[in-house]
């Protein structure tokens, strides 16, 4: 394949084994998200959440992991989530689900760049607009202009950095305090962390697996990354990948706990300064901060490429069939168009990276179902499929004046799932009347 060739561009020069997508995988999911969610779900729901993030993105990666090899095996002609929607759905639903995507692709890499705006104020003195605008022009370059090719040249780094950090700063962190004093400390000050009976963190637990396997199962980076890994080793690379990425929440939260033990703060994001503050040695600052800079800028290169693609081969493509040479050029220039209008916007907007994950958590979970039925189902499928995600998501936004947040989720992924239901005991009724009818004449 050769390199201007813009198959080149979505899924690089070879396929991955069970290492290298590991890697691969880590670098889109270790996210600026993880970095700040972490302790704001340690602060708000104590030790069990804290254990239930974790536990999040572990069993959503270990369960798309076991739909990948079945989207290997039945659409092993695809690149994209695109072209295996284009392929099930007909043009009506498409356009849908598009649409609905192409949404989520832009609420996702802003809730990446909101992330990657707090850490990088938190952690240089410059102006949002400033290091964002430095920021983002490097994941234009790899992401946006670089292709698959070089975010995969990056992976190994990032991830080396990443591992690093949450290994050896909480280390040297218990080697200096120890892990009685810091217990003690948090068990003094802050012994609500330490409940583990806590309910509403359970139910947190739940919604967040529900939500994370959402996320997963319409991310469009992991599917690009379903067709270029080797489809006998797709199942075990997704599983080993989830159980690894589970230990880095963990490892965050450990080094929140070593932060506030012993006294109060003033807010959850200062936190991670205070950590910057907290280490004397020259080394560790800069292993913290290429951590944080590798994580998130590999995290939005991804849903960057992703994106892109999603717009130029499953969109423009199919309403204007575009030569190498036009592909190419709207590459450029739709990353650069996004990249401009998350630099605006998170200038503007003030940061909360969780209450974002959740407030579309709705379409992440009325969407599972849907996607289930189309992965797994043999005919072309109505619209009335992909609809029932957005009939599930204004479910649970109409019941948000009589119940609390989380379950408006749950109510939008059970009236999803019914839709998709009575359409498929429908479908089973009408073959049966149809068999029967034909015996008979």
């Amino acid at each position: 394949m050769k390199k201007n060739d813009f198959q080149f561009y979505i899924s690089g020069a070879f396929h991955l084994g069970i290492g290298f997508g590991i890697v691969s995988l880590l670098s889109r999911w270790v996210t600026g998200n993880t970095i700040l969610s972490s302790p704001e779900t340690l602060i708000k729901y104590g030790l069990t959440g804290g254990i239930g993030y974790s536990l999040m993105g572990a069993l959503a990666l270990i369960l798309f992991g076991i739909l990948a090899k079945k989207i290997r095996d039945r659409f092993h002609d695809q690149q994209t989530i695109g072209d295996v929607l284009r392929e099930r759905l007909t043009p009506g639903g498409y356009w849908y689900m598009i649409s609905i995507l192409l949404v989520i692709s832009i609420h996702s890499i802003f809730v990446q760049a909101m992330g990657a705006g707090i850490l990088l104020h938190m952690i240089f003195p410059w102006p949002v607009f400033s290091g964002m605008a430095i920021f983002l022009l490097f994941c234009f370059f790899i992401g946006g202009a670089g292709g698959m090719q070089r975010i995969h040249q990056l992976a190994g780094i990032n991830v080396v950095l990443i591992f690093s950090a949450v290994i050896i700063i909480p280390v040297y962190f218990y080697i200096q305090e120890g892990v009685y004093p810091v217990y003690e400390g948090i068990k003094l000050y802050h012994p609500y962390i330490l409940y583990v009976k806590n309910t509403e963190a359970i139910w947190f637990i739940f919604t967040a697996i529900l939500i994370g396997f959402g996320q997963v199962i319409v991310d469009r980076a992991s599917w690009q990354r379903v067709f270029i890994i080797q489809k006998e080793k797709l199942r075990m690379t997704f599983t080993l990948a989830g159980l690894i990425w589970a230990t880095i929440p963990l490892a965050l939260s450990s080094l929140i706990m070593i932060i506030i033990f012993g006294r109060s703060y003033d807010s959850i994001y200062s936190l991670l300064f205070e950590l910057v503050g907290k280490i004397n040695s020259t080394l560790l600052i800069v292993l913290f901060i290429l951590f944080c800079f590798s994580s998130i800028s590999s995290a939005i290169s991804a849903e960057l490429h992703a994106t892109v693609t999603l717009i130029i081969k499953n969109i423009f493509d199919l309403l204007h069939p575009l030569s190498n040479k036009e592909k190419w050029r709207y590459t450029y220039i739709f990353s650069g168009i996004i990249c401009l209008f998350l630099l605006i916007i998170v200038s503007i907007l003030p940061p909360n990276p969780l209450e974002l994950l959740f407030f579309f958590g709705n379409i992440y979970a009325s969407m599972i179902v849907p996607m289930l039925y189309i992965i797994l189902g043999n005919k072309t499928l109505p619209a009335l499929i992909p609809l029932a995600s957005i009939i599930g998501t204004a479910g649970g936004f109409a019941a948000l004046p009589i119940v609390e947040n989380l379950m408006t989720i749950w109510i939008s992924f059970f009236i999803s799932s019914l839709i998709c239901l009575v359409y498929f005991i429908y479908n089973i009724l009408k073959m049966k009347l149809s068999y029967k009818f034909s015996k008979r004449y």
